[in-house]
């Protein structure tokens, strides 16, 4: 576990504003070209949640997190003018919703040596055969 420091809590905070920015283009997005839209959408939730993971860690990935579900969710409530961007009821609304939180968890599940830049030693049993 890294520790908690002051650059943990300014990487989380940037983490916190790419999640921002992430839940805005997934949510308004998704319903783009039905099914590829929300095909789309996770991709680029998963790739982002990869990325802050492997760019700094768990506290990082939190932040990601927060700034996403918190994006989805005030976006998918009505509008001051009526307008709705996630309507209730629609399957591929509850897809992103639900898709986006699914995916950025599994992104925590990611095995930690697809991060590590540590060389792979090879033992005997490993070793490829001789030509």
């Amino acid at each position: 576990m890294q520790p908690f420091t002051g650059g943990a809590v300014a990487r989380a905070a940037v983490a916190l504003g790419l999640g921002a920015v992430v839940g805005t283009v997934g949510t308004v997005a998704h319903r783009a070209i039905a099914p590829w839209g929300v095909v789309a959408a996770l991709a680029l939730v998963l790739s982002a949640a990869i990325a802050v993971r492997a760019w700094s860690g768990y506290v990082a990935l939190v932040g990601y997190a927060g700034g996403l579900v918190l994006l989805v969710q005030v976006l998918s409530q009505r509008g001051p003018g009526g307008d709705v961007l996630v309507p209730a009821g629609d399957a591929i609304g509850w897809v992103w919703i639900i898709g986006a939180a699914l995916v950025t968890g599994a992104a925590a599940f990611v095995p930690r040596r697809w991060f590590s830049d540590e060389p792979v030693v090879r033992t005997h049993r490993n070793r490829p055969p001789r030509p």
